[in-house]
């Protein structure tokens, strides 16, 4: 993968880079919305790019069952499928096994599952989530890895991590042998595991590395631990990593999560947080987080964030789309969700600009005084 370090910030860990797929080139920080059945629920490709989305999220367990491999292959992969012309990551499908409780059973061979759409039984090994994602086309696959809820015991992490090892590895020999239907270069990342305890963080790493991946995924985190956790555990696997490598935290978060993340030297994330947040009717902003159908907007004429250019501030007012929540209409959904894509795209690109004259430090420091102190207020 064409890597390359654009800056990185004088006194924390914040690095801007570029890297590049067969669909486009990726800047960082960089947040991908969850595209989860080939869709960013409400949006068109075209909002994607309006609101400066550059790369997306899908999911391989989800995309396998429905709609098919069959007619994704038929359509020339998940691209031409959706109409997104911009890079994709697919996630594994670990995650979702792991929340299906008493859906599965796992093995040294893989997962065995039923699927929640139907019940019928399916099994995934990591040879055929490659095969899989190879058929799927998103640029970048991940490995199949198991995740654990935490805190576990040290046990039961040391079990995960040495399986999600031996997985890894069967995963990279896969890729290596195989190639992609499409005509296009695909990426495979590593995922560390280990849950919290630093030993098993940095032997994941260390193994991982001796396989060699094009990127790697700190996984199992935003499971359960306290942001302290979280933040140590991040800030120790970036130190340990390859420094010319992306680098992605899975499944986080919240702007404040992000702007720990890219503090510690993350170059990717992802979560599901902007988008379902929106359909519930709250809605992201510069002054904190805003429950627009809270009766103190009835007859609130101004925009969800006076400082936002998106669409939905530009045009409509909070009276309005509380309207539009109240009486269920769709396209109030819809503009909530521009917006926070939209908001979640300007705080990652806002924070590559400090990192690049860097002032990251600045930047957050000022952008956390007002999220906090007004979003306090606001969420009352």
């Amino acid at each position: 993968m064409k890597f390359h370090i654009d800056a990185q910030d004088v006194g924390t860990s914040a690095r801007a880079v570029t890297f590049y797929t067969a669909h486009g080139m990726v800047q960082t920080p960089v947040f991908m919305p969850v595209g989860t059945l080939g869709a960013v629920k409400t949006l068109s490709p075209e909002d994607l790019i309006r609101n400066q989305v550059q790369i997306i999220l899908g999911n391989t367990y989800h995309l396998y069952l429905k709609p098919g491999l069959e007619i994704l292959q038929k359509s020339g992969g998940l691209h031409r499928f959706m109409g997104w012309s911009g890079p994709i990551l697919t996630d594994s499908g670990g995650f979702q096994v792991y929340s299906l409780n008493d859906l599965k059973k796992i093995s040294a061979e893989g997962v065995e599952f039923r699927s929640h759409w139907d019940g019928s039984a399916h099994f995934f090994s990591p040879e055929k989530v490659v095969d899989i994602q190879r058929i799927i086309g998103s640029d970048i696959i991940m490995v199949l890895d198991e995740c654990i809820s935490n805190p576990s015991d040290y046990e039961t992490a040391a079990a995960a991590h040495h399986l999600t090892l031996e997985w890894a590895l069967r995963s990279r020999n896969r890729f290596l042998e195989s190639s992609g239907f499409y005509h296009f270069q695909q990426y495979q990342f590593g995922i560390i595991q280990g849950g919290i305890y630093p030993d098993l963080r940095l032997e994941s790493i260390q193994q991982l590395v001796e396989i060699g991946f094009d990127g790697y995924a700190i996984g199992g985190l935003a499971v359960g631990e306290s942001q302290e956790t979280r933040n140590k555990i991040t800030e120790q696997c970036v130190k340990n990593l390859p420094s010319d490598r992306p680098i992605y935290l899975m499944g986080v978060g919240t702007p404040v999560d992000i702007l720990d993340g890219i503090d510690r030297g993350v170059d990717m994330f992802d979560c599901v947080m902007p988008t379902r947040n929106a359909r519930n009717g709250t809605a992201f902003t510069h002054q904190g987080k805003l429950v627009i159908r809270n009766s103190q907007y009835k007859e609130d004429l101004n925009p969800l964030d006076p400082e936002c250019k998106c669409y939905t501030c530009q045009n409509f007012s909070r009276a309005y789309i509380r309207h539009l929540f109240n009486v269920n209409e769709v396209l109030g959904l819809r503009l909530a969700t521009i917006h926070n894509i939209h908001f979640y795209m300007s705080v990652t690109l806002q924070a590559r600009e400090a990192i690049i004259r860097g002032k990251f430090l600045d930047f957050r420091q000022r952008f956390m005084k007002t999220f906090m102190d007004e979003g306090n207020k606001n969420e009352k």
